[in-house]
């Protein structure tokens, strides 16, 4: 690996515990037993990138989830069922995370949406008592916020320049392959960090 002086990290699956199997199977017990066709950790149909690029509000998504997926569902069912992914922030990794801010430039950079982010931010503030996710890093990008979404190598692009930062001296870390591709399209470094490991495994 070349001298990196900057770490991009992506959150679900690398800080959060996330499982995607929890909202299918919420979704199914609500009678939507296709929502694989619509979302899964590696595709996303044009509401849900929409919903993650910002493009639509939560209650314009709501509205075009029950038409899409012809159900009367509340929006509370459709929250509640679309959050169920959402898991815990084991408090070693989020230890780890503060230790190497000390040694690089930290960055995030996840595909979220504002349901997930507000949900999530909640959950952090109940595991750790502190306010903000977004205070372990430099910047901390949210595709909802930033307009553009992983794989895309633009939107890599686009969080570099913003960031002044040179792609060969910044490292990526996902835990999704096409996430990993698009960033190496785009320049930078990568490491593919998939289960059982975490970053605690990580030798930076």
């Amino acid at each position: 690996m070349r001298k990196i002086k900057n770490i991009l990290f992506d959150l679900g699956g690398i800080f959060i515990d996330i499982d995607f199997k929890a909202t299918e199977s919420a979704f199914v017990s609500l009678g939507v037993t296709n929502f694989s066709d619509y979302y899964t950790q590696h595709t996303a149909s044009t509401l849900f990138e929409e919903l993650e690029t910002g493009k639509v509000t939560p209650e314009e998504f709501y509205e075009r989830f029950r038409h899409e997926l012809g159900v009367s569902l509340t929006d509370e069912q459709i929250r509640d069922a679309w959050n169920a992914m959402l898991g815990r922030f084991p408090v070693a990794r989020l230890s780890w995370l503060e230790e190497i801010g000390f040694r690089y430039k930290i960055y995030l950079y996840s595909n979220t949406n504002i349901i997930h982010y507000e949900a999530f931010q909640k959950t952090y503030q109940q595991c750790t008592g502190k306010d903000n996710f977004d205070d372990y890093f430099i910047k901390a990008h949210y595709s909802h916020s930033l307009g553009l979404r992983k794989p895309y190598p633009e939107s890599f692009t686009k969080l570099l320049t913003l960031e002044n930062l040179n792609a060969e001296e910044t490292l990526f870390i996902d835990d999704s392959y096409n996430n990993i591709e698009g960033a190496k399209q785009a320049g930078l470094q990568t490491i593919l960090l998939l289960p059982p490991k975490t970053v605690l495994d990580l030798e930076l």
